[in-house]
């Protein structure tokens, strides 16, 4: 089997690019082609070109996951993530965020695959979440936020600066074909893993594996209401509010008159009237850690002389 490692340098507002000298010996040193992307897209290019049946390593956070993806999605690849970022919730699904980079690089370079559920956002492939509305627009405003602001409280600052120019557009949901939501939605949260914002549990008890959508929809809200319900959001207890409408299935298509925002991953999609979010159970091959081996180490090889 191939190994290649494909390090962003950008990562973690410049964290990758410092320790990028280090990653890249290790991973030769290991046996791995390692590639340092160049810009945007790079990661997908370098993914598309890997051999049938390899493993990519994606070293980053969770836009260097999704470029990757995006490049080995409806393959045989499989897909070894080293969380670095400024996000990692793909990380967090798959149980590897906290690892140290080394520990990280050693895991997802040798130990064993499994398969967890693909998902795709109109034919696209995305790995932990798809967001639509309210959650795109902070998405789009965190990419300006001050460089020392990572995870949540990134989140924080761009949904605050978003929140002054809250208008909801008016949204018709079909979950599985039938119609579970018309009117005015503040934001759809179509999820594969738990997590959204840099660990923000949106959808508590999503499963990667269970080939089901979670889907949370935010109905009407005002902007005081908003404020109100994110202190219950960033514990997990807001799906009790009557607003808050949580749901599961195969397949959620989300049309509006006119084109909202929406991300992937935290990565910004073309604006469009009509999302269709779909499942494909157990399509995507990656290297994880479940929950009941923490403290565990991976089986390795040896380093090669």
């Amino acid at each position: 089997m191939e190994r290649w490692v494909i390090v962003n340098p950008a990562a973690g507002r410049g964290k990758v690019g410092r320790l990028s000298g280090a990653i890249l010996k290790a991973a030769r040193e290991r046996g791995a082609r390692a590639f340092l992307t160049e810009g945007p897209g790079h990661a997908t290019e370098i993914a598309s070109q890997a051999p049938e049946g390899a493993r990519v390593v994606a070293v980053g956070g969770d836009g260097t996951v999704h470029e990757v993806l995006r490049g080995l999605a409806c393959t045989g690849k499989v897909l070894g993530v080293v969380p670095i970022g400024s996000g990692n919730d793909f990380a967090r699904m798959l149980g590897l965020r906290g690892l140290p980079w080394k520990e990280a690089l050693e895991h997802a370079l040798f130990a064993p695959e499994e398969a967890v559920d693909l998902g795709l956002v109109n034919g696209e492939p995305f790995g932990a979440s798809l967001g639509i509305g309210f959650d795109a627009l902070v998405a789009k405003r965190a990419l300006t936020a001050p460089p020392f602001l990572r995870s949540m409280p990134r989140y924080l600052y761009a949904l605050f600066g978003v929140l002054k120019d809250l208008r909801l557009p008016e949204g018709r949901v079909l979950l599985d074909g039938e119609e579970v939501h018309r009117g005015r939605l503040l934001l759809l949260a179509a999820m594969n893993g738990s997590t959204y914002g840099g660990g923000i549990p949106i959808a508590p008890g999503a499963n990667p594996r269970d080939g089901l959508l979670s889907l949370v929809l935010a109905r009407e809200f005002s902007r005081p209401g908003v404020v109100l319900i994110l202190p219950k959001l960033l514990l997990g207890r807001h799906l009790g509010h009557p607003q808050v409408l949580a749901l599961s299935g195969r397949e959620a298509v989300v049309e509006f008159a006119h084109p909202v925002p929406a991300h992937a991953d935290g990565e910004l999609l073309p604006e469009s009237t009509t999302y269709r979010a779909e499942l494909r159970p157990l399509g995507l091959k990656v290297v994880a850690r479940r929950a009941g081996a923490k403290g565990e180490r991976p089986a390795v090889r040896p380093v090669p002389a």
